[in-house]
């Protein structure tokens, strides 16, 4: 076990407020995870696992809750995931995840940030065979035999185990899956009584684009302008 590869890791949010943000994105999380599964976590495992989330960007327990309750009523609003494909300038791939109570207004938002950008906005299908979805768990690696953890988690649907650090260069141990092995990883871990400090899905490119450092700036710029829109969760690129 070596140090996992990941994608680079831009300033996300650097020009706007990103708490308010992650809130927002958590609030449509616990949204769509209500809707679908319930309101009680116990019984919801998509919904304990936005609640780790939750508490991973210190989103306060009476947001999580009000959230929740918001989510329950009769006129919570209805938020699909939509996901648009795309070519950042330079050949670098995007999918743009969204969640969304307005798909027009969502892919006119989406499509005129990319094409202002140099880049365009692909047909389905145009971009996602570059990427595969995975279950990604990041774990605080403190007092933690990663040795005697890989060999447990491989009889869960453990694909790939090891290092790498935070946003604020902390370690972490990300743990990888197939997406349909998401909720056996989950289970597994739950009963080692380990929290894990984010667990989500995540589009892992298959190759990565490198660029020259002025280059990588345009494309980092357009995922940045994509990051501020209201109805954009996250945006997966390939660029390394």
């Amino acid at each position: 076990m070596g140090r996992i590869f990941e994608v680079r890791k831009h300033a996300m949010f650097a020009r706007w407020n990103r708490m308010a943000k992650q809130f927002a994105r958590i609030a449509k999380d616990i949204n769509m995870a209500v809707k679908s599964g319930g309101a009680d976590p116990g019984s919801n495992p998509s919904l304990r696992r936005v609640i780790q989330n939750a508490r991973a960007v210190n989103m306060p327990k009476d947001k999580v809750d009000a959230a929740i309750k918001r989510a329950s009523g009769r006129d919570a609003t209805n938020y699909n995931e939509v996901i648009y494909e795309a070519y950042a300038p330079h050949g670098v791939a995007l999918l743009v995840e969204t969640a969304t109570d307005n798909p027009t207004r969502t892919v006119a938002h989406v499509r005129s940030i990319i094409s202002k950008q140099g880049g365009n906005l692909g047909a389905s299908g145009s971009v996602a065979f570059q990427f595969q979805k995975m279950g990604v768990f990041r774990l605080d690696p403190a007092g933690i035999n990663q040795d005697d953890l890989e060999l447990d988690m491989i009889d869960h649907g453990l694909e790939e185990m090891g290092e790498s650090v935070g946003e604020k260069n902390e370690p972490q141990l990300v743990l990888r899956c197939k997406f349909e092995n998401f909720g056996r990883l989950q289970e597994a871990l739950e009963a080692r009584k380990l929290s894990p400090l984010s667990a989500e899905h995540e589009y892992i490119c298959n190759t990565p684009t490198e660029l020259p450092e002025a280059q990588a700036n345009e494309v980092l710029e357009l995922i940045d302008q994509l990051e501020q829109d209201d109805d954009v969760q996250r945006v997966f690129h390939t660029l390394v």
